[in-house]
C-alpha cells in the first residue's frame, strides 16, 4: 500500500511536536512504504529514578513509529485508526546516548494494520526492545 499523499518526513517532524512525541523528543529519520525510523536523544527526563531508561520511553517511541507509520498508510476512504493491542519485549537498556527506532508493516489491512517494530541503543545498534502493535482502521460514519 502507498503512503498517503502529504504524509512525508517534513509533516511528520511537526506533526507530534505540541504532543507526547514531541515532549519525548523523536525525530523521524525516513518514512517510505511500509517503514518508519526515528531517533530519540536520552536525557534524565526520560529516565527510571533508578537511573535507567524508563520503559515508558521504549514504548512511546515503538509505538509513535507504529503509529505514525500506520497513518500514512491508512486506505484512501479511512478517516483515522486506534491502537487496540501492543507488546513489548524488552532486551536490554541504556542511560545515555541515542535510541533507534525502525517499524515496519507486517500487515496493511482495510480493517486492521500490524507493525513491528525494533529499538536500539548507540552507534553498534544494540537491541533494547521488540514491539508489534495492532491498529484498528477507523472510517467515517
Amino acid at each position: 500500500m502507498p503512503l498517503r499523499p502529504g504524509f512525508d518526513l517534513e509533516r511528520m517532524n511537526v506533526f507530534g511536536r505540541d504532543f507526547l512525541p514531541g515532549l519525548i523528543g523523536i525525530t523521524f529519520a525516513e518514512i517510505s512504504e511500509g517503514l518508519v525510523r526515528g531517533e530519540v536523544v536520552l536525557r534524565k527526563a526520560l529516565l527510571a529514578p533508578n537511573g535507567y531508561l524508563h520503559a515508558g520511553t521504549i514504548v512511546t517511541f515503538a509505538d509513535t513509529l507504529s503509529g505514525y507509520g500506520c497513518i500514512s498508510h491508512l486506505p484512501a476512504n479511512a478517516e483515522n485508526f486506534t491502537t487496540i493491542e501492543l507488546k513489548s519485549n524488552f532486551l536490554n537498556t541504556a542511560r545515555e546516548g541515542t535510541l533507534y527506532g525502525e517499524a515496519r508493516a507486517i500487515h496493511l489491512g482495510r480493517s486492521t494494520q500490524i507493525w513491528d517494530a525494533v529499538v536500539s541503543h548507540g552507534e553498534e545498534r544494540r537491541k533494547l526492545a521488540l514491539f508489534r502493535c495492532t491498529q484498528l482502521v477507523l472510517y467515517p460514519k
